[in-house]
């Protein structure tokens, strides 16, 4: 089943009477071409204290896990509208934490800067009541949670660069498994380190000992969670890809050890790059990190077929990402592109770096209320379900497209336009397919249009529209708004406007693969 799209080149909008381009956008939904997750919208939090600075810029403030204000009502209330989020806690520190569980250590640390130390700090502690008081919050939210553990305790430092080496120890990790079930808190996934494979960051680990390490952990995991049906699922290596150190750790674990592989994406460059606006709106440049994305899925496929490909951590720039820019409307032409390019690619979730914290949070660092990318986060959870459909066109690569089956109840299909151009409009028609074996539309009536805008058409303001009118939380404050469609005829064209990105879910459109 092939569904043709146009969008007519030099047509005149009656409206705005302004010239429009065309292309010819195919989604073929005989088929799905990958599957997702349920929940493929993931999220972090970090363990980054305050003097955490780049750039002489030090903006995490009290984000981190040990600091966050979590029964802040915006907070909250952003992680339960998607009912529910996954997310996951990890970074760069987790591999200095020590998890203080109701054992008899009463010194419970916090991280300081330590210039002698991995990342410049010195190690940290989880106190217990802090644990509590998370899954106090993850309870009440219904959060996903992937918890990242310490891999390297019981390593040491060798004298070969930034190599560790030794048997991980895994007696710290069993008691807070242990207290974590005591208590009933819920665990999705575990995840073993924080981009330790390949050439490393801080640290690096040999990849068939890292491997070692992870059947380690997946037998501890059953011990502790011997019903299948409710056992956390083990997650890594969490970090850049690099092909034979991942070819080795895979073939090392075998084909049923892991659940989910890891990777990182920081595809932007650094935070402070003059050039980084730029290449958010570039789609040659976008393009570039699809490569690393089909390395991966084929990687996984070879050896962990039972396993899915995930992005355990994407924050776009490294070193707390692009002040004014990732937390701004232009984040978003990179955000929604990647996660159109992930699912395409056949990566069942993308953890966005980071929920809250730094300059690339999907919430502000200081008052909670949600940037720009977090309603495109929202728009895509509730809307485009876990089948993705092969989605294509031959026209202008400034016009991005992927297309999903609708959600759970929704019919039809949920396509997603970005519009990376600063002056082309785009008028996209929908037309029946000749040879479709079965009538395409079983109706014409009305499909739902969210067009997402920057206020005042600035890319860099961080207030987003929603149909012409601006996203914000209630008079209560504390309540993220809700987010109502305009309801167009189907057999009229929809319109993308320069600089925007377009959600409309298709429900009069019958794919088999959604069926």
């Amino acid at each position: 089943m092939l569904i043709y799209i146009y969008i007519y080149r030099k047509a005149w909008s009656s409206e705005k009477h302004k010239e429009a381009e065309v292309i010819r956008v195919t989604i073929k939904g005989e088929n799905s071409i990958a599957i997702t997750d349920e929940n493929f919208i993931c999220a972090t939090l970090d363990w980054w204290p305050n003097e955490k600075c780049d750039y002489n810029q030090c903006p995490w403030g009290n984000t981190s896990i040990l600091d966050l204000d979590l029964k802040n009502k915006i907070f909250m209330n952003a992680i339960k509208a998607f009912n529910p989020m996954r997310i996951r806690i990890g970074g760069s520190l987790q591999d200095l934490v020590v998890y203080d569980v109701g054992n008899e250590n009463t010194d419970c640390p916090q991280f300081k800067p330590d210039k002698s130390g991995m990342f410049g700090f010195s190690k940290g502690c989880l106190p217990n009541n802090k644990w509590d008081e998370l899954n106090d919050l993850f309870n009440q939210t219904g959060a996903l949670v992937t918890f990242g553990l310490n891999a390297l305790h019981g390593k040491r430092a060798s004298q070969v660069g930034i190599l560790w080496v030794g048997a991980w120890d895994p007696q710290n990790a069993r008691e807070l498994m242990k207290y974590t079930i005591a208590n009933g808190y819920k665990i999705d996934s575990y995840e073993l380190g924080n981009e330790l494979c390949g050439y490393g960051v801080s640290a690096k680990l040999d990849s068939v000992q890292y491997g070692k390490d992870i059947i380690v952990l997946k037998n501890l995991v059953k011990d502790l969670y011997p019903d299948s049906s409710t056992r956390p699922k083990v997650l890594g290596p969490a970090g850049f890809y690099e092909e034979k150190w991942f070819t080795t750790f895979l073939e090392t674990i075998g084909p049923e050890v892991i659940d989910g592989v890891t990777h990182h994406i920081y595809n932007l460059g650094s935070g402070i790059d003059p050039n980084l606006i730029n290449k958010i709106q570039d789609p040659f440049y976008l393009d570039l990190i699809a490569r690393t994305y089909e390395n991966v899925s084929r990687s996984v496929q070879k050896h962990a077929p039972l396993a899915g490909a995930w992005v355990g951590e994407g924050g776009g720039a490294f070193n707390s990402g692009g002040k004014n820019i990732q937390d701004r409307f232009v984040g978003g032409f990179w955000y929604l592109d990647q996660l159109g390019m992930a699912s395409t690619l056949n990566h069942k979730v993308y953890c966005r770096q980071a929920f809250i914290g730094g300059n690339y949070g999907l919430l502000n660092t200081t008052t909670f209320v949600p940037n720009p990318d977090y309603y495109g986060a929202l728009l895509w959870h509730r809307l485009m379900g876990k089948e993705v459909l092969k989605t294509s066109h031959n026209g202008s690569p400034y016009l991005r497209a992927y297309s999903h089956c609708s959600r759970q109840q929704r019919p039809g299909v949920t396509l997603l336009l970005i519009n990376l151009s600063n002056s082309t409009f785009f008028d996209v028609a929908i037309a029946e397919d000749s040879n479709a074996h079965r009538k395409l539309f079983e109706s014409r009536s009305q499909r739902e249009e969210y067009h997402l805008t920057a206020k005042d058409g600035d890319i860099q303001s961080d207030v987003v529209l929603l149909n012409g009118s601006p996203l914000q939380l209630t008079n209560s404050s504390d309540i993220i708004p809700q987010m109502q469609p305009v309801l167009v005829d189907s057999s009229s064209a929809i319109r993308v406007a320069p600089h925007s990105f377009v959600f409309v879910v298709l429900k009069d459109i019958k794919a088999r693969a959604c069926a």
